[in-house]
């Protein structure tokens, strides 16, 4: 990381915060030593920066202080785009709409030339998509259940149309070729499993599931890689 990106990165750290943050909390966020805290701290209120704290006690950003525009290099720029039209060809609505929204944000910030290059000009395209198979229940239902963390009561249809009942603990959709699937924990096969969106013929809100989806996302993950 070169010094002005890790000023930047130290500003961004007390931004914001109510509470005062150690010099050491602040070396293990930015994977520096304490010593170059300080250094850098003394050289931001040098600049100008509003910082109140000492060492032993913490530091904050006086209220009032508004960090610079975000700016993109080329490549960043290229990363960012490829992704949102990705998520333009196979998000639902609502995901289109954000990224509408982001592409106008970030086209407001880029200057002319880059901004021409990365939205007239762009050197990477996502492939084709199919269609995306519909079903009655919505990828806006399924993220919001995922969000509270909601078990759902659901009526599944395999691929010769037979239906079985399950409950299971939804943790993240996903995007396919042709369609959408729900990752989840499944109580009846005792294990994750992914679900078609336009199989799930219903689906109820049936309690919460008590462990922390973030837990359930990373043995989600790693039982697709070990799969």
């Amino acid at each position: 990381m070169s010094r002005s990106s890790r000023l930047l990165s130290l500003l961004r750290l007390l931004q914001g915060r109510r509470i005062p943050i150690t010099s050491a909390a602040i070396a293990h966020a930015l994977g520096i030593s304490e010593r170059t805290v300080y250094r850098d701290i003394a050289t931001l209120v040098a600049q100008g920066a509003p910082i109140k704290g000492e060492a032993g006690v913490g530091y904050m950003l006086g209220a009032g202080y508004f960090l610079p525009p975000l700016m993109l290099e080329a490549q960043e720029a290229d990363a960012i785009l490829l992704g949102l039209q990705y998520v333009g060809q196979r998000g639902d609505e609502v995901l289109c709409d954000a990224v509408r929204s982001t592409r106008a944000k970030i086209a407001a910030i880029l200057p002319e030339t880059l901004r021409i290059a990365a939205f007239d000009e762009p050197v990477a395209m996502p492939g084709p998509v199919g269609g995306q198979a519909q079903g009655p229940v919505t990828v806006h239902f399924m993220r919001t259940a995922i969000r509270a963390q909601c078990k759902l009561a659901i009526v599944y249809a395999d691929g010769l149309g037979e239906h079985t009942e399950r409950v299971i603990w939804p943790v993240s959709v996903g995007f396919m070729e042709q369609a959408r699937v729900v990752g989840a924990w499944c109580e009846l096969r005792e294990d994750f499993r992914t679900f078609r969106l336009d199989r799930i013929v219903s689906a109820v809100e049936c309690g919460r599931y008590l462990e922390r989806r973030g837990a359930l996302l990373e043995r989600l993950h790693a039982a697709m890689r070990d799969s």
